[in-house]
């Protein structure tokens, strides 16, 4: 099938994807893009060849996300709905592109990524892949029928690393993913899909209530 470059995390989408990946017949080469999250990228790059990737690149991107995304959203007062500072949004072209720049310099003809196909990142990877390589080719496995048959969820997700002995952050008590950057944390999935139930305060990593903050 080919190599593809994925971008990899080293948590529980993208770990069974890299599996899944394999089972396909692609060489997966993975990609860890730090963009100042609060991750072991050591440990992550280990964990990522202990599983089957053939190499794995750790890219510093802090420098390049502050000044060509962070700096120009601020001084165009980028805001979404009035709330939104775009973290997320801003992060996904940085990755992306340097996503593509090694599926060039590694002769790889498909990239692929961790986003679902219900959501905004899958759009924010793809169209920015397609712009810097017009022929590059996606593999998005949320939207393959074969992988959603087999995962119709995180429960599934989960289920298949505990068989699998690959070890993810996530639990069934604790479900949610979350992305964080330099200019940003934010979280989906498990009780979070449910508006009408207060967040677990114990979830959040920057910020504390006004209960527990010192005085």
């Amino acid at each position: 099938m080919g190599k593809v470059v994925l971008a990899y995390s080293g948590g529980l989408d993208t770990s069974i994807i890299l599996r899944w990946l394999q089972d396909q017949g692609h060489e997966v080469i993975c990609y860890i893009a730090n963009v100042g999250q609060d991750d072991d990228f050591e440990a992550a790059r280990t964990k990522a060849l202990s599983l089957g990737a053939s190499k794995v690149f750790v890219e510093d991107l802090r420098a390049e996300f502050v000044t060509d995304f962070i700096f120009p959203a601020v001084r165009a007062n980028a805001i979404y709905e009035s709330r939104y500072l775009l973290g997320t949004s801003l992060a996904r072209p940085c990755i992306a592109r340097r996503q593509v720049e090694i599926a060039v310099r590694e002769g790889a003809e498909y990239v692929s990524h961790g986003a679902t196909g219900k959501g905004n990142d899958q759009v924010r990877f793809e169209l920015s892949a397609y712009a810097l390589m017009p022929d590059i080719k996606v593999v998005a496995p949320w939207r393959d029928a074969a992988f959603t048959e087999r995962f119709k969820g995180r429960a599934d997700l989960l289920r298949y690393a505990a068989d699998k002995g690959i070890e993810v952050e996530a639990t069934s008590a604790k479900p949610w993913s979350m992305d964080e950057n330099l200019f940003h944390i934010s979280y989906e999935a498990g009780v979070l899909e449910d508006a009408a139930r207060p967040y677990p305060v114990d979830m959040c990593k920057l910020t504390v209530p006004v209960e527990r903050a010192p005085d």
